[in-house]
């Protein structure tokens, strides 16, 4: 198992996760430190078990809303999307193949 020390709004704790696993535990607990300062931000100081309720309420709030909006999402829209960004692709790599032309004329 392996072990990393994280900290949220300045307290440390030490958590246990699977191997291979801590990098991304590390990356999820700044997630949770950005959220728990900007509450205390906000409103000042509260006890930390409000602060991590607030915390879980809103991550709660922008999942549901992520649950929300890709339900709604239909895989007609879903082509039209990346077919949009394949043709962005498509126009970038035009733009650079044009900029490698004028780079080698010189």
């Amino acid at each position: 198992m392996g072990q990393v020390t994280i900290t949220i709004d300045k307290r440390e704790y030490a958590i246990t996760c699977e191997d291979g696993q801590e990098a991304h535990i590390i990356k999820l607990s700044r997630i949770l430190d950005e959220r728990a300062r900007q509450i205390a931000a906000s409103i000042g100081m509260v006890n930390e078990n409000m602060k991590l309720a607030m915390v879980g309420l809103t991550l709660a709030d922008e999942l549901m809303d992520v649950k929300n909006s890709s339900a709604t999402i239909t895989p007609e829209a879903l082509s039209q999307i990346d077919n949009k960004i394949a043709s962005d692709v498509n126009v970038q790599t035009a733009k650079i193949t044009d900029l490698i032309h004028e780079i080698k004329a010189l």
